[in-house]
């Protein structure tokens, strides 16, 4: 028991602490090849822990992390009313924005669009939420800079941004209960968030991957519920569009989960 004590204190002085523990969490960027920060939020506890609070504080686009938002506001605004809801295939897409991904080229439930981040599905969602409601909501939220445009994805490419410390207080606001939604909304989105669940833990999370001014933007945002505690995390990489190293989508994970397990939520 005495070392498992001595083991969370000296947890609680790496990673809570000052400059020495932003360094150890930065290296973990350095050993991927990439900039960026992780921000993690200990809710029991109320404490932050940061590899750079000032890029913490940085707003970007959220890319297809906006998924979780998205989400709720089309479930409130019943465009949609649950998450078994088929979008139908509209038999075209923007390979330059969004890739070649044939595997997403049909119908498809919310559900599956938000596992396989389907952007087409929830550009869909979008026309029929419209602006306006878009803007209530993201004000009654705090969502980052509130900037909707007429694109049917203003958050991939902008003028939605959104700083990692604020993606997570947005999560923390619709764990607790208050986000304007509902409880139903918010029961459908925690099974659509499930990524991992085993008998320790149960991990929730979104990746997104954006661009601007030629700029690649890399999330992973979620939490973890593990014991008595949650865990709420927003992981983002930069890199310049020309650099086309394959790692990029993958070390967001990595970063992520290698933080998670030395603070003892994985």
């Amino acid at each position: 028991m005495l070392s498992r004590t001595l083991y969370i204190l000296f947890l609680t002085f790496l990673f809570v602490g000052g400059a020495f523990s932003q360094a150890n969490l930065k290296q973990y960027f350095t050993d991927c090849g990439f900039e960026g920060s992780i921000t993690i939020f200990d809710y029991k506890n109320q404490k932050w822990i940061m590899s750079d609070s000032v890029e913490s504080s940085v707003q970007k686009v959220p890319a297809s992390t906006f998924k979780i938002a998205n989400l709720l506001i089309a479930l409130e605004t019943g465009v949609i009313a649950d998450e078994l809801d088929i979008v139908k295939w509209r038999g075209k897409i923007d390979t330059a924005v969004y890739g070649y991904r044939p595997s997403t080229y049909k119908n498809m439930t919310v559900k599956e669009a938000f596992e396989v981040s389907a952007g087409w599905v929830f550009m869909e969602l979008s026309k029929k939420i419209g602006r306006k409601r878009y803007q209530r909501y993201l004000k009654a939220c705090g969502y980052g800079n509130r900037q909707v445009s007429d694109a049917a994805d203003f958050w991939n490419f902008g003028p939605l941004a959104i700083s990692s410390r604020n993606q997570i207080e947005f999560l923390v606001k619709v764990y607790s209960g208050k986000a304007p939604f509902s409880a139903r909304s918010i029961d459908i989105l925690k099974r659509v968030m499930v990524v991992e669940q085993n008998d320790d833990y149960i991990l929730r999370a979104k990746t997104g991957w954006g661009w601007q001014n030629g700029i690649d933007v890399g999330w992973w945002v979620g939490y973890v519920e593990k014991d008595d505690n949650v865990y709420f995390f927003a992981t983002r990489l930069a890199k310049d569009r020309a650099d086309k190293n394959p790692q990029f989508p993958k070390c967001r994970i990595d970063i992520t989960k290698r933080v998670l397990k030395d603070i003892g939520a994985l």
